[in-house]
């Protein structure tokens, strides 16, 4: 699948512009890691476009994840890409476990992405500076972004086997290279 395929698809699924950010965001920081781990950057990345594509018309588990597949596979698209977006839903993981660089980087960068985006909006200069001291001091207040899972963050960089503060930087540092693209550069009301 190019790109430009998974770009289409994920459009013809998906209206909602935050999840088509959020498609760019996981994106970026699974190109990120394909880089530092040596792994397939195009695959990765279009890993991280389509992960979420079939969201809003299921978004309910088991539903997530194996309609999309069952479009992925009718489009003739690789099983170890099917499998990787089968792998990020908790419903699949006994047959589809995070025992794959992809696997632990799509489950690693998604929650972390959402997360990062909710704290870039309070930030006047969004991604810009953004530390992982920063995100942390959010993730100790409960209430902000309540629906990201702290603890799925966390284990994320245990999958990636980073400690938390790098994890969270790498996750930045790959946002950063799309703020354009997410409406998240410097003074973007």
């Amino acid at each position: 699948m190019t790109r430009e395929q998974a770009w289409g698809l994920l459009n013809d699924y998906t209206k909602s512009e935050s999840l088509l950010k959020h498609a760019l965001a996981v994106e970026a920081a699974m190109g990120y890691y394909a880089r530092l781990l040596g792994e397939d950057v195009h695959t990765w990345r279009v890993v991280g476009l389509i992960h979420d594509f079939d969201y809003e018309r299921w978004p309910q588990q088991p539903e997530h994840t194996r309609e999309g597949a069952k479009i992925l596979r009718a489009m003739g698209v690789s099983e170890e890409v099917v499998g990787a977006v089968l792998s990020h839903a908790e419903t699949n993981r006994a047959e589809y476990p995070l025992d794959r660089p992809i696997r632990k980087a799509l489950s690693a960068v998604d929650e972390l992405c959402g997360f990062i985006t909710a704290v870039a909006y309070v930030r006047p200069e969004r991604l810009a500076g953004m530390t992982p001291k920063s995100v942390r001091k959010k993730m100790k207040t409960p209430a902000f972004a309540a629906a990201v899972s702290r603890e799925d963050i966390s284990r994320g960089a245990e999958l990636m086997n980073l400690d938390l503060d790098q994890h969270i930087a790498n996750v930045i540092a790959a946002m950063q290279g799309v703020a354009g693209e997410l409406g998240m550069g410097a003074g973007v009301p």
